[in-house]
């Protein structure tokens, strides 16, 4: 996963099925005003818990974005390309909830069904899907919004390993955190994670972790 090589960025000039950058014009308290934005897809979330073992099933993931936000300005050289040999692609690793957008028409549950079999191997039945809570994300560039679901699983809804669909480029390696870890990895300084997760654990601590003592209201 970490073995990331022949890196070069460009400016996007073709039609992306997943990102359209726009301009937006208007009037605010009578002054004209522009902003600069893209349009993505909406998404979902899991919060996966494993009773059996008592762990939270979570995902680490190579994400081109951090990856290119971590190389810093002298790093970026004016042919687009990035020396791995000193920024590796470690640096672009993420842990994450299982998650993914919005690109079929079927229910939001059925959404986070399908990314919980595809990235995490559970065939989790509809009815263990609890809605968390809906909310935006990227609020300065995207405002998209996502939808956080909640689901307790068992090794028998285990049927594959997971991984992503590697049809359409995914590599996903499953991680599991028992409590203890969750606590500790919410106790350091800095993670390569995004915000979502911390407020994904956080309640998790407060409303589902087995004889938590977390009060912190969300």
């Amino acid at each position: 996963m970490e073995a990331v090589e022949d890196v070069k960025v460009e400016a996007l000039t073709a039609a992306s099925q997943f990102v359209k950058p726009l301009r937006m014009h208007y009037r605010q308290d009578k002054k004209d005003k522009i902003w600069d934005l893209v349009s993505l897809h909406d998404s979902v979330s899991v919060i996966l818990f494993n009773i059996d073992r008592q762990v939270l099933v979570l995902v680490r993931q190579f994400r081109p974005a951090v990856y290119y936000n971590s190389v810093p300005e002298e790093g970026r050289q004016a042919s687009g390309h990035v020396d791995t040999s000193k920024y590796p692609g470690c640096s672009g690793i993420t842990l994450e909830l299982c998650a993914g957008i919005v690109d079929k028409k079927v229910s939001l549950e059925e959404m986070a069904q399908l990314e919980a079999l595809e990235e995490c191997g559970y065939d989790v039945p509809l009815k263990n899907f609890e809605h968390v809570k809906t909310f935006r994300s990227g609020v300065g560039v995207s405002g998209d919004r996502q939808t956080m679901f909640y689901a307790e699983v068992t090794d028998k809804m285990k049927v594959t390993e997971g991984g992503g669909l590697e049809a359409e480029g995914e590599l996903i390696e499953v991680v599991e955190m028992g409590l203890q870890e969750v606590k500790e990895l919410m106790a350091k300084p800095e993670i390569t994670a995004p915000v979502g997760l911390l407020f994904a654990l956080t309640w998790f601590l407060q409303h589902k972790a087995p004889s938590t003592t977390t009060t912190t209201a969300i």
